[in-house]
């Protein structure tokens, strides 16, 4: 019997044998890996402070929920525009031309981002202590599925230029060699990562027992040794290199750091440029959480159902997961690391995989803070091709995207209603809109405002409005 339950999947109490569970959580790094180091690379955060960050505050969160939420801290893509205009804003010439020259931000430029991030802290925590006050049904109101099923669309959606980009490769520079149309490097490029995706498919389709539950792992080994192959057959090398400058700002080396070295940590800097600019992008990611929330409840009540068990109330943890996830911002934002939230890519994994085990996450952040001081490990991590890692990305954003309507349907939410059409169309239009139109940046009356922000905040108003509409009707 206990076979058979562990074939239909793991619950967030329940722990898989060691083997099973160093597997499970291996993959859950590598799943947040790409949207994490991509944060990084855009903003110019220190790729190795950026895992750490991304391990620590999971772990923190795991604790600070008691071991009953099975979420996974990432940097988020929602604080990318505010973070880079605050950069530009606040530093001066020569910071910005050292920024473009090593693509890492001056350590300046990173401390006083890092007092906006750690007070964005603060919204998500005053959210999640409204809610544990008042009760999850008050954030339906608030929040109903029609916002947070939307915005969870937007969110998968607005990342599809990325895994498209990662996908496809042209205009990229790998290893000296130009990714341009019709080149031997952009075939190569194209075809490692539909093979990454298409293998990953068919795993996650057609594997049986154990490795029907490591699809994307094994997806992101085939793509690699797919790579390994146009390497050594047609001399075409994608796979990349740690930048020398990555390990010079080490906080702590051993030697020459070719082995170990510890993350760059940095202090934040109080900065009103930061806190004016980033702190208000939280109001983003609580509907985003709030959404997360929702997939973890349908899901998990689905393994429990078959497995016999009773039903996990995930929804009456929703204060909880809000105070979590904004002292992971804090947390994160202390040692040197991006703003975040809970990662849709690893509930994506989860749901895939059917193991929604918190000892697997537990061993991954673990995993992820190991990785992000031994040199080695970050160079084989950091060397996957981007071809392989934009596979991983088209299967993985589409899934959030899935997932958002996925929350419509399983909360009944009619399409006939002109309430719930209005809410949905207008958030839609907004985040991919802003995303497409405006690079992610929407000028609206002489501020830049977030599109996935400016989505979720304006879905929110137009709800509340509407809905005061309907109290009046009655």
């Amino acid at each position: 019997m206990s076979e058979k339950n562990s074939r239909m999947g793991y619950l967030p109490d329940e722990v898989p044998s060691a083997g099973k569970l160093l597997l499970y959580a291996l993959q859950q790094v590598i799943v947040m890996f790409p949207a994490t180091i991509t944060v990084a690379l855009i903003t110019g955060f220190q790729v190795s402070t950026t895992i750490f960050a991304s391990g620590l505050a999971t772990l923190c969160f795991i604790l600070i929920t008691k071991r009953r939420i099975p979420l996974y801290y990432g940097s988020s893509f929602a604080y990318l525009s505010a973070v880079s205009a605050m950069a530009f804003a606040e530093g001066t010439s020569d910071q910005l031309v050292s920024w473009q020259a090593t693509g890492i931000l001056p350590p300046e430029l990173i401390s006083k981002a890092q007092f906006g991030i750690i007070m964005s802290g603060f919204v998500s925590i005053a959210a999640g202590l409204i809610v544990k006050r008042s009760g999850p049904e008050k954030v339906e109101k608030f929040l109903p599925a029609s916002i947070t099923g939307s915005v969870s669309m937007v969110i998968g959606l607005t990342l599809a230029a990325n895994a498209m980009s990662d996908f496809i490769g042209i205009g990229n520079n790998i290893n000296g060699l130009a990714v341009e149309q019709g080149s031997p490097v952009a075939y190569a490029w194209l075809t490692i990562g539909i093979i990454t995706f298409l293998s990953t498919c068919i795993y996650s389709r057609y594997l049986k027992g154990l490795l029907s539950q490591l699809p994307l792992l094994l997806g992101v080994l085939t793509g690699c040794v797919a790579a390994a192959l146009v390497y050594f057959v047609g001399g075409i090398n994608l796979f990349r290199a740690v930048p020398a400058e990555a390990l010079a700002a080490s906080s702590f080396k051993l030697g020459d750091g070719s082995i170990f070295a510890l993350p760059a940590f940095t202090f934040p800097h109080f900065s009103w440029g930061a806190l004016i600019g980033i702190m208000p992008i939280a109001i983003a990611t609580i509907p985003e959480s709030t959404a997360h929330m929702y997939q973890l409840e349908i899901y998990i009540n689905d393994v429990a159902k078959e497995k016999g068990k009773g039903r996990y109330d995930m929804l009456s943890l929703l204060g909880d997961n809000l105070v979590g996830d904004g002292l992971c911002d804090m947390v994160s934002g202390i040692v040197g690391g991006p703003a975040g939230t809970n990662y849709g890519e690893n509930i994506s994994l989860m749901a895939i995989t059917r193991v929604f085990s918190v000892p697997v996450l537990m061993c991954a952040s673990i995993i992820a803070m190991v990785v992000s001081c031994f040199t080695p490990l970050i160079q084989i991590i950091y060397g996957i091709p981007l071809a392989v890692i934009g596979g991983i990305e088209v299967y993985c954003f589409g899934a959030i995207a899935a997932q958002g309507i996925a929350i419509l349907i399983d909360k009944g939410v009619s399409m006939f209603d002109s309430k719930n059409i209005a809410v949905i169309a207008l958030v839609c239009i907004i985040g991919l809109g802003g995303q497409y139109a405006f690079s992610g940046t929407i000028p609206f009356f002489g501020m830049g405002v977030p599109c996935v922000a400016g989505a979720a905040i304006m879905g929110i108003i137009l709800n509340l409005i509407l809905t005061f509409g309907d109290k009046a009707s009655s």
